[in-house]
């Protein structure tokens, strides 16, 4: 989803500084053993690549900014930046920068994504009303959603052999300490340069005679070494959590939550549309006409035609 959204607007930015003006067409960006590719070239590429679609998001961007401000909609900078915050939470460490540095964006571009959709939301979140019974319903419906299997948290030392396994065991037998061995000896690139911290995982989130090790021992306990496609491992479980399935009380606010986006997903298309059917979008470009159709006369009245804009107008 954000990769779609900022490409979008990656091209809007692109394309909107090409077509805003014919200075430099000419310009040479590139030669390819002295045949010259210009300006203008690269610029009638992209728009005809992806000229539409980002045209069509820049019109719904000034659409919904018009909007939010002649309905008094105000998007503060603590909900922005708790939005932004959000967005880059679903990414490891890194990715998001690296996403939006690909698509040629700045964060200052990301907080304007997200203020359209702040305002798209409260726009719609007026026409919606998630019920008690909506939620208990969906609730009862899909308990099994909000439910969690029997977990651990664990720490490995991965290692190639069965003897350097029994070495490493011998180590921790004799009082060693089990992150300073695993950040020694261990293969594991994943949990090496943490101790051989796995974090929290369920039964079928490690292979199996792993998974069958870890859950057979006590809070504390170390194993003796197990084999595996990928080397000889010995664990230490630090704790465990039985399976668990959430109460109504508990899942409620996430099943509101859940039914809210949906409900969103569902107006914003049709909001959307009724913001483009009110507006006075007039096309210079007859290549964009099948994006912006005029708005049908009512019934019983004759349109008067629109005179085309004069070229370069």
């Amino acid at each position: 989803m954000l990769g779609n959204r900022l490409a979008v607007v990656a091209c809007a930015v692109v394309l909107g500084l090409g077509i805003a003006g014919c200075a430099g067409q000419d310009k040479t960006i590139v030669s390819v053993n002295g045949e010259k590719i210009t300006k203008g070239q690269l610029d009638n590429r992209l728009e005809g690549q992806a000229g539409k679609s980002t045209l069509q998001q820049m019109v719904d961007t000034n659409l919904v900014l018009q909007y939010g401000k002649s309905q008094n909609i105000t998007v503060t900078d603590a909900e922005l930046n708790d939005a932004v915050n959000a967005l880059m939470a679903r990414f490891p460490a890194g990715q998001f920068d690296a996403i939006i540095k690909n698509q040629g964006l700045t964060m200052d571009d990301v907080k304007n994504i997200e203020r359209v959709q702040l305002i798209i939301r409260k726009a719609v979140d007026k026409q919606v009303n998630i019920s008690d019974a909506q939620v208990a319903d969906f609730y009862a419906k899909n308990k099994q959603l909000y439910s969690t299997p029997a977990q651990v948290r664990a720490r490995h030392i991965l290692v190639k052999t069965k003897p350097e396994a029994d070495a490493v065991e011998a180590q921790l037998r004799a009082g060693g300490n089990f992150a300073t061995i695993a950040q020694r000896v261990s293969i594991d690139p994943g949990s090496k340069a943490q101790g051989g911290e796995l974090g929290w995982f369920g039964p079928t989130q490690m292979v199996k005679p792993f998974a069958d090790v870890a859950f057979s021992l006590q809070v504390g306990q170390t194993s003796q070494p197990v084999q595996t496609a990928f080397g000889w491992h010995v664990i230490q479980l630090e704790e465990k959590r039985p399976a668990h399935t959430a109460s109504l009380a508990e899942a409620a606010p996430k099943v509101r939550q859940m039914l809210l986006q949906q409900a969103e997903a569902a107006q914003s298309g049709p909001f959307m549309e009724n913001l483009q059917h009110k507006a006075n979008i007039v096309v210079y470009d007859e290549r964009f006409n099948p994006l912006f159709p005029p708005t049908p006369a009512p019934m019983g009245t004759t349109a008067t035609p629109t005179p085309a804009p004069t070229k370069g107008k």
